[in-house]
C-alpha cells in the first residue's frame, strides 16, 4: 500500500518546511525569540506583507502579474494616514474608488489583450505621483481603530500570527472552496473551456483584480497600523516581495495553479528571512541577496518534487 500526497499538498510541503527550518534556525541562533514578545518582533510586518501576497496571487491566477503593487499599497498608506483618520467618509470613498479602478484596469488588460506587466508598470507610476500628491514627506498618523486592531494582543498568540491564520483561511475559502475561485482560477487554467462554459472572462477578470484591489487596500491600512504613520515609498519593496511569496507559497505564473495558504507561509517566511539574515549579521546591502538565494533554493527543492510527482504519474 503506497501513500500519495495530493497536489495541494506538495505544494505546502516546501514552503512549511522552509518556514520552519528558519524558525528553527532563528531559535538556535537567539533562544528568546522562543516567546510571545520574541514571535510578536519576528513576524511584526507579516500581516501585510501577507495582504499584498494575496492580492499578488488572486492577479497571478488569471495569468497575470502586477508591478504595482507596492505603489498601490504605498497610495493606500498615504490615504490611511490622512484622509482615513480626518474625514473616514472621504478616505472610504478614495479606497473604494481605487478597488474600482483596479477591477477597471483588470477589464482593459483583457479587452484590448495588453500586456499585464506594461499596464501595471505603467500604473505603478501613476500610484506613486498620487501617493507623493497626498504625501509628499513622510508624516500622517495612523487612525486609533487602525492602530489598536494592528496592536492588541490575543491571549495565545501574537496578532501578526492569529491574522496570518484568518487571513490564509479567508483567501483559501475564497479561492478553492467557493464557485468564484473555481471560475478564477478557471481563467487561468482554461479559457477557452470557461468561456464555452458561458462563463463571461471579462467578468472573472474584474473580480479578480477587485479582490485583489481589496487585499491591497487592507496591506496598506495594516502597514499604516503597524508604523503610526506614512510615506509615498513605504511600501515599494512589497512588489517583489509578493511575488516572491506566491511562487515560495507552491503558485506558479501561468496554469492558475496557486496556493492561498502557502502564499501566506511564503510571506511569513520572507519576512523571517529578514530577522534571521540580521540575526545572522549580514549586512542590510546584502540581505536582499541573500533573500533572493533563500528563495532560489526552495525553488530547487520544488522542481525537485516536481520531477519526482510526475515519474510516479508515469508509473
Amino acid at each position: 500500500m503506497t501513500f500519495r500526497l495530493s497536489s495541494d499538498a506538495i505544494r505546502l510541503v516546501i514552503p512549511a518546511l522552509s518556514l520552519s527550518l528558519l524558525l528553527a534556525a532563528v531559535f538556535w541562533l537567539q533562544p528568546r525569540a522562543m516567546s510571545y514578545i520574541g514571535l510578536n518582533l519576528l513576524f511584526n510586518l507579516a500581516v501585510p506583507i501577507a495582504l499584498a501576497t494575496v492580492a499578488q496571487m488572486l492577479v497571478m491566477a488569471v495569468n497575470d502579474l502586477d508591478l504595482s503593487m507596492g505603489a498601490f499599497v504605498s497610495f493606500v498608506a498615504c490615504v490611511t494616514a490622512t484622509f482615513l483618520r480626518d474625514a473616514p467618509a472621504i478616505g472610504i470613498l478614495i479606497l473604494a474608488g481605487a478597488v474600482a479602478a483596479y477591477a477597471a484596469i483588470g477589464v482593459v488588460i483583457h479587452l484590448r489583450n495588453l500586456p499585464s506587466i506594461v499596464v501595471t508598470l505603467g500604473m505603478s507610476f501613476v500610484w506613486g505621483g498620487l501617493a507623493v500628491l497626498l504625501l509628499p514627506a513622510p508624516g500622517g498618523q495612523a487612525p486609533d481603530w487602525v492602530r489598536w486592531l494592528m496592536t492588541v494582543k490575543p491571549p495565545l498568540a501574537p496578532m501578526a500570527i492569529v491574522a496570518s491564520i484568518i487571513i490564509a483561511v479567508i483567501a483559501h475559502f475564497i479561492v478553492k472552496r467557493s464557485s468564484l475561485g473555481v471560475l478564477i482560477r478557471g481563467v487561468g487554467g482554461n479559457q477557452r473551456s470557461v468561456e464555452r462554459a458561458g462563463w463571461s472572462i471579462v467578468a472573472a477578470r474584474a473580480t479578480a483584480y477587485a479582490l485583489a484591489g481589496l487585499f491591497a487596500v487592507l496591506a496598506g491600512i495594516a502597514l499604516v497600523g503597524l508604523t503610526t504613520s506614512a510615506d509615498a515609498n513605504i511600501a515599494l519593496r512589497y512588489t517583489l516581495l509578493s511575488i516572491a511569496g506566491v511562487i515560495l507559497g507552491g503558485g506558479e505564473f501561468t496554469g492558475g495553479r496557486v496556493s492561498p495558504i502557502g502564499a501566506v507561509i511564503g510571506a511569513l517566511t520572507l519576512t523571517l528571512a529578514g530577522s534571521f539574515l540580521s540575526f545572522l549579521r549580514i549586512s542590510p546591502d546584502w540581505q536582499i541577496g541573500a533573500q533572493g538565494a533563500i528563495l532560489i533554493i526552495v525553488l530547487a527543492l520544488r522542481l525537485m518534487l516536481n520531477r519526482l510527482e510526475r515519474r510516479e504519474k508515469r508509473r
